[in-house]
């Protein structure tokens, strides 16, 4: 692995344990650049929380590794206390089932092991 390869894993890293809640999207929250990426928004902007995202077509390198550390190809990918919780389907799934504001409303609330 190249040092630029492992200083990207090294920043994904550092964001995803830094933000409690965080989307990784096209787009950003205000103008989302493909209909999963809105729908996520719509999904988490609903429950009330505030969240952090990176938009990656803007970081192309982070675009490229993320679906390789997190094993997930597509985006979003909603990332809560560290673990992926899932994509579109799976985000829009909770949020209809009310297991999403839950999650959501724990994040950050726990210590991180």
């Amino acid at each position: 692995m190249s040092n630029e390869q492992s200083s990207i894993e090294q920043t994904i890293r550092d964001q995803i344990s830094a933000n409690s809640i965080l989307l990784y999207m096209k787009g950003s929250p205000d103008q989302p650049q493909c209909g999963f990426s809105a729908q996520v928004v719509q999904c988490l902007m609903g429950c009330g929380k505030r969240f952090a995202y990176v938009d990656i077509l803007a970081n192309p390198e982070i675009r490229s590794t993320l679906p390789i550390i997190a094993n997930w190809p597509t985006f979003p990918q909603l990332w809560v206390d560290g673990e992926l919780v899932g994509g579109c389907d799976i985000i829009t799934d909770l949020h209809q089932k009310g297991e999403l504001k839950p999650l959501i409303d724990a994040a950050g609330e726990a210590p991180a092991e």
